[in-house]
């Protein structure tokens, strides 16, 4: 989620910084709030959880199932997984997240104010892995795919994700979704492209959820579900 930062008052204060496989990640304080800084690129904060929280919710009131599976990738601040730990209905929830800096800042650090505990859920499996990679593999399927990396379908800043919302990452989505799942996908600016993209791949009852923000184009839920 790269939507820059609208406070501009107080400088940032660096918390933690880490080499990693996929380069330098670093959490940083600027004023009451939290950043995730990768390779030198704001990536998402604390700020505003709205789209975030939609992400799981517009896929669970899609389904009927009672008890339905979740993954969620990736962890990020941590918005996603607690909403979806707030929720009952939830059975299952994986959490995929490639940086263990990320995940270490949950278990003891200063994010684990944002994911509340979540981690500790009895139905919460924390999966250390690249999500692409992950989906790609192969293996158990899923009533809900929610996900969350890099700025969406029209503007990665890894190239590594862009494999994820094209046609052999759309096409991994949709065979690890039970059929009649739903696939949601944040993206930070809605995208008629995408839309055509899932409807190439296969999904059905294609449509995008906007939420306003305080500048520039809304962030955006796209929504799909396997037939």
């Amino acid at each position: 989620m790269n939507r820059p930062p609208v406070r501009e008052d107080a400088a940032p204060v660096t918390l933690d910084r880490r080499e990693g496989p996929y380069g330098e990640v670093a959490l940083r304080r600027r004023g009451e709030h939290l950043e995730i800084i990768a390779n030198g690129c704001f990536l998402m904060d604390t700020a505003d959880g709205r789209s975030e929280r939609l992400l799981v919710q517009a896929a669970l009131d899609a389904l009927a199932a009672p008890r339905p599976s979740v993954l969620i990738g990736g962890l990020g601040v941590g918005f996603s997984l607690a909403h979806a730990v707030a929720e009952p209905r939830w059975g299952r929830i994986a959490v995929a997240e490639r940086e263990a800096a990320v995940i270490d800042w949950h278990r003891t650090g200063p994010l684990g104010a944002f994911s509340a505990g979540a981690l500790d859920d009895p139905r919460v499996s924390v999966l250390h892995t690249d999500l692409v990679a992950h989906l790609a593999g192969g293996g158990e399927a899923y009533d809900a795919l929610c996900l969350d990396i890099d700025n969406g379908p029209d503007w990665t800043v890894d190239e590594t994700n862009d494999g994820l919302y094209g046609p052999a990452g759309l096409a991994a989505a949709h065979r690890r979704l039970n059929p009649g799942g739903v696939l949601a996908v944040w993206s930070a600016r809605p995208s008629a492209a995408f839309e055509q993209a899932l409807r190439r791949a296969g999904f059905a009852e294609v449509h995008t959820l906007e939420v306003a923000v305080a500048r520039g184009v809304p962030d955006a839920v796209h929504l799909a579900r396997r037939a």
